[in-house]
């Protein structure tokens, strides 16, 4: 569960790095996204590796939202 006090005690800076992660995380995820789900993609890569390549983005952003979540404040 998360701990929502935890949000509310961070400094400006914190905060803005915050949502700069969720900003991140949401664009390495759209884009994982758009490699696979797109068909008619503009340079030329073969199926596998546009589909590899976009599991591999979405996982990667998963692993950043939970590094974000877990951050601990020193």
């Amino acid at each position: 569960m998360i701990d929502f006090n935890f949000f509310k005690q961070k400094s400006p800076q914190q905060r803005f790095l915050f949502i700069l992660g969720l900003v991140m995380l949401l664009l390495y995820f759209a884009l994982g996204a758009l490699l696979i789900f797109w068909k008619n993609i503009p340079f030329d890569i073969t199926p596998t590796y546009r589909i590899l390549f976009g599991v591999m983005l979405i996982v990667y952003a998963i692993l950043r939202f939970y590094r974000l979540i877990k951050q601990n404040d020193n």
